[in-house]
């Protein structure tokens, strides 16, 4: 092994130990810690309840450790230890255009990449969803969405890499900058087609049937001096029982989504909270800011990728003895997501304070801070939060506050008389 190579692969293990320990270190924390009730949640999480969710976390933290070391072994087999080599010239052999080679090398490891993952997905469904009551998915409703996503992740991989290829067949000086602005594009489609084309696959929307709730909703939002064509319910507790709202769409097609299982475990008054906070991330303009720096990141990707590709020197350090242009963009990657490793707290550090100022709106917004902490109290019970996670695991991972400490935020806001603990069952 080459001495540029072993560095690339120090650097690659010295990533992943960091994920692992701070993962252990996370679950040792609840273990130790699980049992506090936190300031906000106290009438409402008891002992059994914190049990729950102590084990809950446990056991997906096993799970994810496990899947992280099989994915650790498979990365270093296939791209240290000789076998993309090998792969390469295969996909080189078969005599296809550049187009179909490249969209054959990404999507067949696209599909391993499904298989391998497959019994961890099924593991997590059908065991632990299942054994804290949350799995309410058929094996034919999950295989039929397994299906619908590999042939979606077929179309658009496929599409995106055959104007990638053909962008830089026919443009090697200026095809990072052509399909940057392709990919913009296609993202911003993305958002007006997918409320009409992509999330009706999965889900049933119907108009929200408390005409009085959708008033208020409406009512909160031109009080925020927005617009939004509809509200909608989704049927989420056909797959599972935790609750969520969202956004989706851009402009005119904008509209909000509420889980059914949401509306089951939430007054109106909270609902109104959660939307609120929402709204925020609007208003505040975080959408777009988050969506300017992704860009301007992409941006510098492309570029820095249309540098490295130009010599064959990624090839030459992996062992790779044919330099095709598709093992050199995914080379390219690889070491590109090494390099972003430590900007990564510094993205969900930037998450974290659009999350702390949409709170700060929600609550300029209601008037209070009940119904939004009322809900995140509910939200943290009712989903089994870890309300325990490691600081480090909070800097690394987190883009959201902890629930604690959010709700202990709410709570002391000017507006904010008691806990919102006190009166929920």
């Amino acid at each position: 092994m080459n001495p540029e190579l072993l560095l690339i692969l120090v650097a690659y293990l010295c990533i992943k130990g960091i994920e692992n320990i701070v993962s252990l270190v996370n679950l040792r924390h609840i273990s130790i810690y699980g049992h506090m009730v936190p300031v906000g949640f106290d009438g409402v999480v008891d002992d059994a309840t914190l049990k729950r969710m102590r084990d809950y976390t446990v056991d997906n933290g096993r799970v994810d450790f496990v899947s992280s070391a099989v994915d650790l072994v498979i990365t270093i087999v296939f791209i240290f230890g000789g076998l993309l080599d090998w792969y390469n010239a295969w996909i080189s052999a078969q005599g296809w255009s550049l187009p179909v080679a490249g969209i054959c090398f990404f999507l067949f490891l696209s599909y391993a990449e499904f298989i391998l993952q497959l019994p961890f997905g099924l593991y997590k469904t059908f065991v632990i969803e299942e054994k804290y009551g949350f799995n309410r998915q058929t094996f034919p409703l999950w295989l039929a969405d397994a299906a619908k996503g590999l042939l979606l992740t077929t179309i658009i991989y496929s599409l995106l890499l055959w104007v990638a290829f053909l962008l830089i067949k026919a443009m090697p000086s200026n095809w990072w900058l052509l399909l940057w602005g392709f990919m913009l594009f296609f993202k911003l489609f993305m958002l007006y087609v997918s409320p009409y084309v992509i999330e009706p696959l999965f889900n049933k929307f119907t108009p929200i049937e408390d005409k009085n709730l959708e008033e208020k909703i409406k009512a909160l939002f031109v009080k925020a001096g927005l617009s939004v064509s509809r509200v909608f319910t989704m049927d989420a507790s056909k797959r599972s029982g935790h609750g969520n709202a969202y956004f989706s769409g851009i402009g005119h097609v904008k509209r909000i989504v509420l889980f059914d299982t949401l509306l089951e475990k939430n007054n109106d008054d909270e609902i109104l909270g959660i939307l609120a906070h929402e709204a925020g991330h609007w208003k505040k303009k975080h959408i777009l800011k988050r969506l300017v720096v992704m860009e301007c990141v992409s941006f510098a990707g492309l570029y820095l990728a249309w540098w490295f590709m130009q010599s064959d020197v990624l090839p030459i350090i992996f062992a790779v003895s044919e330099p095709t242009l598709y093992v050199k963009l995914l080379l390219v990657g690889f070491c590109g997501a090494l390099i972003a490793f430590p900007f990564k707290p510094l993205f969900s550090y930037s998450s974290r304070k659009h999350e702390w100022e949409a709170d700060g709106f929600a609550v300029e917004l209601c008037g209070n801070s009940y119904g939004l902490s009322r809900a995140l109290v509910k939200l943290g019970r009712d989903n089994l939060a870890n309300l325990h996670p490691h600081p480090w695991y909070t800097f690394l991972y987190y883009s959201h506050p902890p629930l604690p400490q959010r709700v202990a935020k709410l709570i002391n806001a000017p507006c904010k008389m008691k806990s919102p603990g006190k009166d929920l069952k």
